[in-house]
């Protein structure tokens, strides 16, 4: 036992001396237009934009999408933007999704620091929606813009939450000689229409 007792005074003699904890209120960055930055680092991740005036325009923004245009099966689940081809209430099974053109999702919170949307779980009534549409689009008011990821960790504490997810950009995957694939394992394309976030 006295080796055991040497080697651990040794290792408490030999540590370091103990460091302050950072000071946390001033952690994470600002943005001058947080907006114009959550436009810029969504483009960096793949996916697109569009800023309009209110739902009326973003409607019509959606409706000028080939994506959306050309869609033959489509759900959508933000109010007053776009249409539904799929009765979700007499979909029992996920599967039955399979083939879903494109999605349209309600985001709570968008981050400029990353371009990345969350949406919450209970918005959903089946979760497969965020990756089995082969397209995604997400409509965030300009409000609820915030500048990094811990602000919007600080704006979801306030809310009661189970399921969600934070999506930046169309699915994606790289392999070790850096070969990009957008669309692997879900959404082949994503975008944010911003409500109220016109130039």
């Amino acid at each position: 036992m006295a080796g055991r007792e040497e080697l651990l005074a040794a290792l408490r003699a030999a540590a370091p001396p103990p460091v302050p904890l950072p000071d946390l209120a001033h952690l994470g960055v600002r943005f001058a237009d947080p907006i114009e930055q959550f436009a810029l680092a969504l483009a960096g991740a793949g996916g697109a934009c569009v800023r309009v005036r209110d739902r009326a325009a973003a409607h019509a923004a959606l409706a000028a999408l080939p994506i959306y245009r050309d869609a033959a099966r489509v759900v959508s689940l933000a109010a007053e933007i776009g249409r539904s081809d799929v009765d979700l209430a007499g979909v029992a099974d996920p599967h039955e999704l399979d083939r879903l053109d494109v999605a349209v999702l309600a985001g709570a919170v968008a981050v400029a620091e990353n371009g990345a949307v969350w949406v919450d779980g209970a918005e959903l009534p089946h979760r497969a929606l965020v990756v089995i549409a082969e397209h995604l689009v997400l409509v965030v008011d300009s409000k609820d813009v915030v500048h990094d990821m811990h602000e919007a960790y600080a704006r979801l504490a306030a809310r009661a939450l189970g399921y969600g997810v934070f999506i930046a950009g169309p699915s994606k995957t790289a392999d070790i000689e850096q070969a990009l694939v957008i669309g692997a394992h879900g959404a082949r394309s994503a975008t944010v229409l911003l409500l109220g976030g016109e130039p």
